[in-house]
């Protein structure tokens, strides 16, 4: 047959399209994925399981997740380590439950007086943060990714009221981050206890007052049985961000489509879940208030009191720790302009709007 005539015959034989070729050639991947926090709070542990649906069905579910909730492969505050050592691909969980390790970890989820969520998200998309996070967690094996914000949270439960700095002297306080370390300063005796643990350790008396994150957790929780003073605000997590924590050789073995489906149902999480709790929140402080909870703000002297030995605390860490001070300095230079354009839009706005309602007639 001549060239012509095998041209004749190419152009009259079916084609077969790449596309479908090269799904089918992607591989099976089947990754084991824990939380830090247990089952019952639905928004937490649930957007672990919305971000492993999501990949499922951008993969085709050929690039699947099983979520498992704290506790059941790890216990809830082992999941940096299980990840670094490869016992797990992955974790969702807030990294200042590591500053045991390293203080650095720390200003990625959550600082005293520091970024609320939309500003932390601003410094970590355009502000150098998510930048300065791939550095910090390359040195612990992990590739991590921003994936979900409680928004500001309450200040804790508490079996007696607190009035004064002085009250805080010899406090039993569940608390994490560089929190702890702050009301240290004041005298209270801060401890971080495992988020599953903190409803017995109110029970039986270990200890005195507890923080986790906010109405709609709280009230799955029940503290409101154990303990009846509710405060607020959490000044200490003005927003709470957390990650996916990937092992640095199971993220880099993925082929580029898993890696893209894996950001983008992170980076999805990142925006929902605080819309889930700004959406839960209202109805259960109204279900908190009508179960007793007494619900209190901070005393101005506390506030003042805390903001000045956060101010020692911050400028004290970054003079020991270089790591620390490099993401704080950019950190810090963040808040001040968040801070001053906050003031002026937001802040003037809410002071006048969020009280209106019941002061104007």
């Amino acid at each position: 047959m001549n060239r012509r005539a095998l041209m004749g015959a190419a152009a009259t034989a079916p084609v077969a399209l790449a596309t479908p070729a090269l799904a089918q050639a992607l591989p099976e991947v089947r990754w084991r994925v824990q939380s830090s926090f247990p089952r019952v709070f639905d928004i937490l542990f649930g957007t672990l399981e919305r971000i492993s649906a999501r990949v499922a069905q951008l993969t085709d579910g050929k690039f699947r997740i099983q979520a498992f909730p704290a506790g059941e492969i790890v216990g809830g505050l082992q999941v940096l380590d299980a990840v670094q050592a490869g016992t797990i691909e992955a974790g969702h969980t807030a990294s200042y439950y590591f500053i045991g390790k390293d203080v650095g970890f720390a200003p990625f989820t959550a600082m005293t007086f520091g970024l609320t969520t939309r500003q932390l998200t601003s410094w970590f998309k355009f502000g150098g943060g998510n930048e300065l996070a791939d550095e910090f967690f390359r040195e612990y094996n992990i590739v991590a990714h921003t994936a979900g914000d409680t928004g500001a949270q309450m200040g804790g439960w508490f079996r007696n009221e607190i009035t004064s700095v002085d009250q805080l002297r010899g406090l039993k306080f569940r608390i994490t981050g560089l929190a702890g370390q702050l009301f240290t300063r004041l005298g209270a005796s801060p401890t971080l206890i495992a988020p599953a643990d903190i409803y017995p350790s109110l029970e039986r008396g270990v200890i005195d007052a507890a923080e986790f994150v906010g109405p709609h957790d709280d009230l799955r929780a029940n503290y409101v049985r154990v303990a009846r003073y509710y405060y607020a605000p959490g000044f200490w997590e003005p927003g709470a961000r957390l990650h996916f924590m990937s092992n640095q050789r199971a993220h880099a073995a993925l082929p580029d489509s898993y890696k893209a489906a894996l950001e983008v149902a992170c980076g999805e999480a990142d925006a929902e879940m605080v819309a889930r709790y700004d959406a839960a929140n209202p109805a259960a402080l109204r279900r908190l208030v009508a179960a007793g909870a007494q619900l209190r703000f901070w005393p101005r002297p506390v506030l003042e009191a805390a903001w000045k030995a956060n101010e020692e605390l911050n400028a004290e860490l970054m003079g020991q720790n270089p790591k620390f001070r490099k993401i704080m300095e950019s950190y810090l230079r963040f808040r001040t302009d968040a801070y001053q354009w906050f003031r002026v839009s937001e802040n003037s706005f809410d002071n006048f709007a969020f009280t209106a309602a019941q002061t104007v007639r």
